[in-house]
């Protein structure tokens, strides 16, 4: 079948998919960060330290990493839409069912569960999107699902802040799972099946040959440690950005404190800016140009001004999200084969930085200050920042 068949502009399929892929990446990021703005309640509710609590939002990624690296391997024996189906509607039971769940142990054991089984989306979204939508609409779908993906954490995060401060950290996780219940529901009765991908059977020795020919390719490698070290430092910031403003000099007020995370609007624009420039630049300047804008606004987060801080957060954000999609960008357009387990070491790292530098900055903190946390986190964006700048050698 040529791709003139495949899913145009305009055309309902697209209108279907598109809507289907927003609300996958809704509920997947809602429900991923769904404890991250409720970790200073966590950690007095359970009366433990800042490092522990933030197990609940880790334990989520370290599932997410596991999953993809299983799927990696497996994705390609299901049908897409069933697998996607299948991640959205278990992950929903499981956040509800994490309601009722009286040990932190055990939520956190839930959570890395929960992780494993939301990766199926993002195991194969991107690929569905690439067979199933024609060449010119592919950044559109791919902008909406990394948009949804954006929205889905920040209105999760803002809605589970606001809830929580009125009915308790329970009530706002058993919300959250019923609205994502709701949304796999839509996603199960409107998204289309593949018309251009069938399940096989998978290849184990050619996967596996694959990924070890992007883990020893240097270009990738580098691409990948980029995606780690950033994504465990954003991770960080929103983990404990939140003890740092209900202390003193800030003591900002729960409600306040619940609208830090409208700074992921910031996020869509980065994504959409991204998706624009790279049309007319090299893309290995946009995400060294982003990186530096995104250790400035790292810097920023050491003043105690609450206007400098708000500042810092929202170039810190737009920044990563940018270089993000830059380099996820650049990880598929590297890749001329074995695209999907390209994307999917990619994540990999992505989530695996997110959970190592997320917890592990926690008892950064915990055990010095501030000050240290945020250096040791501008290290870590400096580190990217020499390791895009390696890649500008070679050829993109």
């Amino acid at each position: 079948m040529n791709s003139s068949e495949k899913a145009n502009q305009g055309s309902l399929r697209f209108r279907s998919i598109k809507l289907c892929i927003f609300f996958s990446g809704l509920s997947v990021f809602a429900q991923l960060y769904l404890f991250q703005p409720m970790l200073p309640m966590a950690a007095e509710q359970f009366n433990v330290s800042v490092g522990d609590t933030s197990l609940l939002v880790s334990s989520s990624t370290i599932g997410m990493a596991l999953g993809l690296l299983f799927f990696a391997f497996k994705a390609d024996s299901y049908s897409r839409k069933s697998l996607m189906t299948f991640s959205l509607i278990s992950s929903a039971l499981l956040t509800i069912i994490s309601t009722w769940i009286p040990s932190l142990s055990l939520l956190i054991a839930i959570g890395v569960l929960k992780g494993f089984v939301v990766s199926g989306v993002s195991a194969v979204a991107l690929a569905y999107l690439s067979e199933e939508v024609s060449v010119a609409a592919v950044p559109a779908a791919i902008s909406m699902y990394l948009s949804g993906n954006t929205i889905g954490g920040m209105s999760g995060r803002i809605l589970a802040t606001i809830l929580a401060g009125e009915f308790g950290w329970r009530n706002a996780v058993f919300f959250i799972g019923i609205e994502s219940l709701i949304l796999g529901t839509i996603f199960w009765k409107l998204f289309p099946e593949s018309k251009f991908f069938n399940p096989q059977k998978t290849d184990y020795h050619q996967k596996a040959k694959q990924m070890k020919n992007f883990i020893t390719n240097s270009y990738m490698l580098r691409l990948y440690f980029i995606a780690a070290l950033l994504m465990g430092a954003f991770v960080s910031v929103y983990n404990y950005l939140t003890f740092r403003l209900e202390a003193r000099p800030f003591s900002l007020s729960h409600f306040i404190m619940a609208f830090i995370f409208l700074m992921y609007i910031f996020g869509v624009f980065g994504t959409m800016i991204t998706g624009r420039l790279s049309k007319r630049f090299n893309k290995n300047n946009i995400l060294k140009s982003s990186i530096l804008f995104m250790l400035c606004g790292t810097c920023l987060l050491l003043s105690e001004n609450i206007y400098i801080v708000i500042f810092g957060l929202g170039l810190f954000t737009l920044s990563f999200f940018a270089a993000h999609t830059m380099a996820s960008q650049m990880t598929a357009l590297h890749a001329k084969q074995g695209k999907s387990s390209a994307t999917s070491i990619y994540w990999l790292f992505y989530y695996f930085g997110s959970s190592i530098l997320g917890s592990g900055t926690g008892y950064l903190l915990h055990s010095f200050s501030w000050n240290i946390f945020i250096s040791i986190l501008a290290i870590s964006v400096i580190t990217a920042l020499l390791l895009a700048t390696a890649n500008s050698s070679l050829k993109e």
